[in-house]
């Protein structure tokens, strides 16, 4: 990707195309069974597993799962060390070293312990829901999250995460969470290194990851799936994958950065279109999803070499258990409940050819229900993609000042946002690429004051093509409740709000 200097892989995977489509995937010959999904003889000796991302009730429109052919079924080593043990967490929020004790399961295998499971935070993204999470209707601005610590072991990608904001509560399947990760180890080193590979599933929601900086190479009981900046993925809940640091990716930075949103409801479908017709937006046969694959060294599933550790994120905490053999172990599957992959690059940008700047909500690239009202979303993925604008002379052309019902977190991917006059600069002042922002709830904002009276002095009168980066927003019903670590790390610009200062009262009776 030219803006990014990073591209995809030279021999690039293969994928299955279409959203929420009913596919089938084998890597071995005649391994899926014909006609049926959970035959008494399942083919190839293979173990029928069936993963529901919906209740079984679900409107069929609305129903997904998915059945999974693997060589041994999840169930299997679930007892191995006495099962999930909760992780007590070794690492502090900046990613120092804490006096706790550290997280390890010690395993007996093959007549000696060995240490299997080392630095894990005890609650996913270093903070405890209930007492961590404070309301501030302020607004908010972060510059680039900072690397991982040089000292030490390195970080993985969920030592990396870090949460920003968030609302409801996961046990009862409501709200959302937004997270920033910056890591520079991978969760799977590899099947030559015992013990040490880490796969995270998720019990508490879909996850839609942004990388920013580096491409990340995501491993998932379904497949493959490689993503660069530019690109997300959406990882549905229950689903076991490992993230590592795309190989082939530029190497011009030495750890991978990025945003989550994660929804603890439901999951994310194509907005509607209305009145727009059938095309336009993103459109479905753009989505990726991966054919499937399995490690093949692990088929006896003995234990010893191949043992990994199995990390659940349950209720925001983390708990995790000692596997015999790996995740990664699926022969075959169908069904319609996968991960995905979708480039931002095909999104087809709808805007006015006359006057007014519309609605963001023209850019949603995924939507999740569950807002309290019909047309209301619990969440949305809004992009501002490089785009032409052709409305009249006597139009203001960037995003207008507003007050929303919903909260708006946005963050920039490369480039700048033309909003905000001092975007793209280095990554301690303005909109950066790797920041973020925060509107909460009927919280003002808009244009700061230079971006507001450089527009007015621009008289628009030709069509322009906007080319100079890409912005996104997590959008959200939800009144959103920001963290600790967000209220106090050193990259939040703390006089941010200054940027709207300077403005004048230009109304005549002002001056009377």
């Amino acid at each position: 990707m030219a803006e990014t200097n990073e591209t995809s892989p030279s021999q690039p995977l293969q994928y299955h195309a279409g959203f929420g489509n009913h596919f089938e995937s084998s890597a071995y010959p005649h391994s899926l069974p014909p006609g049926r999904n959970n035959p008494r003889i399942v083919p190839r000796g293979l173990y029928a597993e069936q993963v529901s991302g919906t209740a079984f009730t679900a409107p069929r429109c609305e129903n997904r799962r998915t059945w999974l052919y693997r060589i041994l079924p999840s169930v299997s080593g679930t007892s191995t060390a006495g099962g999930f043990r909760r992780c007590e967490g070794s690492l502090s929020e900046d990613g120092g070293s804490t006096d706790k004790k550290t997280s390890t399961v010690a395993v007996e295998f093959s007549g000696h312990l060995e240490e299997a499971l080392g630095d894990l935070p005890s609650t996913f993204g270093y903070v405890d829901w209930n007492n961590d999470m404070k309301l501030d209707p302020n607004p908010m601005r972060w510059g680039a999250t900072p690397p991982p610590p040089k000292e030490g072991r390195g970080v993985n990608f969920i030592q990396g995460i870090r949460t920003m904001l968030g609302s409801g509560d996961p046990t009862t399947k409501s709200g959302i969470a937004v997270y920033v990760y910056a890591f520079d180890k991978d969760m799977a080193p590899g099947a030559d290194v015992s013990n040490k590979n880490v796969h995270l599933y998720n019990s508490d929601g879909d996850f839609l990851i942004v990388p920013q900086q580096l491409g990340l190479a995501v491993q998932t009981e379904l497949g493959k799936i490689e993503i660069v900046p530019g690109e997300i993925c959406v990882i549905p809940r229950g689903i076991v994958f490992t993230v590592n640091m795309l190989k082939n990716s530029s190497m011009e930075h030495s750890f991978a950065r990025g945003y989550i949103l994660e929804i603890f409801r439901g999951h994310f479908f194509l907005p509607e279109l209305g009145p727009i017709g059938s095309n336009g937006l993103a459109n479905g046969r753009d989505f990726l999803h991966p054919t499937a694959h399995y490690e093949k060294s692990d088929s006896m599933g003995t234990t010893g070499m191949h043992s990994c550790v199995i990390v659940n994120k349950f209720g925001q905490e983390l708990f995790a258990r000692i596997s015999p053999h790996s995740p990664y172990n699926v022969v075959a599957w169908h069904g319609n409940y996968s991960p995905y992959k979708y480039d931002l690059r095909k999104f087809c940008a709808i805007n006015s050819v006359s006057y007014d700047h519309p609605d963001p909500s023209i850019y949603t690239v995924l939507t999740a229900k569950g807002g309290d009202e019909e047309g209301t979303a619990l969440a949305d993925f809004v992009i501002f993609p490089p785009r032409v604008m052709a409305t009249d002379e006597n139009t203001f052309r960037p995003p207008w000042f507003h007050r929303n019902v919903m909260t708006e977190y946005m963050g920039l991917i490369y480039g700048e946002y033309d909003a905000k006059r001092g975007s793209g600069g280095d990554e301690k002042g303005g909109f950066v690429p790797g920041g973020s922002s925060l509107h909460s709830i009927m919280t003002p904002h808009g244009p700061d004051t230079e971006s507001y009276y450089a527009n007015v002095r621009n008289p628009c009168k030709e069509p322009s093509k906007y080319n100079g980066g890409l912005a996104f927003m997590f959008e959200s019903s939800a009144m959103c409740k920001v963290s600790k670590y967000a209220l106090k790390c050193e990259q939040r610009e703390i006089l941010y709000a200054d940027c709207w200062d300077g403005f004048r009262a230009t109304f005549p009776d002002t001056h009377e």
